[in-house]
């Protein structure tokens, strides 16, 4: 992002910060800076999610990252997670050059979880169920996120590392490497501490995959 850029959005961020007040966290993420894990390099009441200036990407920041932009688009009031709990209503915004690509992420995180609450008081008073849509989590830092999409990837699996088969290791190296998981710095070598094998082993493995999807897209086509 240009100074200019990043100059407009801090404004921007300011005024929705101050219109809907300190419950609404406005983050900017610059995906052109030269240091991509610490990517925020705007944000308007941090105290929302205990982030700052020069925390590192979430989820979304990598799919980003990752993705062939022209495929992704704004996602909108979607539900996020803190670390200690929070529950926030999400938009993410990708902020895009003149050739289409993706050079920044604005971010806005509406902190509901006294929303929520009351919302539950109010159904259990009527009856009503209240709904059991998973909020995905939102990490402080590059670590946090890591280990919760291993996390995530064990319980794709649907058995404790030690147990799983080589089959059961390929598909959740197949879902770290699809989010992107791979593209944090020294990712190989906590996966491979998880799941108990070597770096050789895991390129062997994602040599696998991606003849797997190359074998996907040829059926496919």
């Amino acid at each position: 992002m240009t100074e200019n850029e990043i100059e407009f959005c801090k404004r921007l961020a300011r005024g929705i910060a101050a219109q809907f007040g300190p419950h609404c966290e406005v983050a900017i993420h610059d995906l052109e800076s030269r240091d991509p894990e610490h990517s925020i390099v705007v944000i308007e009441n941090g105290d929302v999610s205990g982030r700052s200036v020069g925390d590192g990407p979430s989820h979304i920041v990598l799919e980003a990252m990752r993705e062939d932009p022209h495929c992704l688009e704004d996602k909108l009031a979607y539900l996020t997670r803190t670390s200690n709990g929070k529950i926030l209503r999400s938009s993410t915004i990708y902020i895009r050059n003149a050739a289409g690509k993706i050079t920044g992420i604005f971010s806005i995180n509406y902190d509901i979880t006294l929303l929520i609450s009351l919302q539950q008081d109010i159904n259990r008073i009527t009856q009503t169920d209240p709904g059991t849509e998973e909020p995905e989590p939102i990490t402080r830092n590059v670590s946090d996120l890591l280990e919760d999409l291993i996390q995530q990837s064990i319980r794709l699996v649907g058995k404790p590392a030690a147990l799983m088969t080589k089959d059961d290791k390929l598909r959740a190296v197949r879902f770290l490497n699809d989010s992107g998981a791979l593209l944090i710095t020294k990712s190989g070598t906590r996966i491979c501490e998880v799941f108990d094998f070597s770096k050789y082993t895991l390129y062997n493995y994602l040599e696998e995959i991606k003849k797997q999807e190359e074998a996907e897209e040829k059926s496919e086509g």
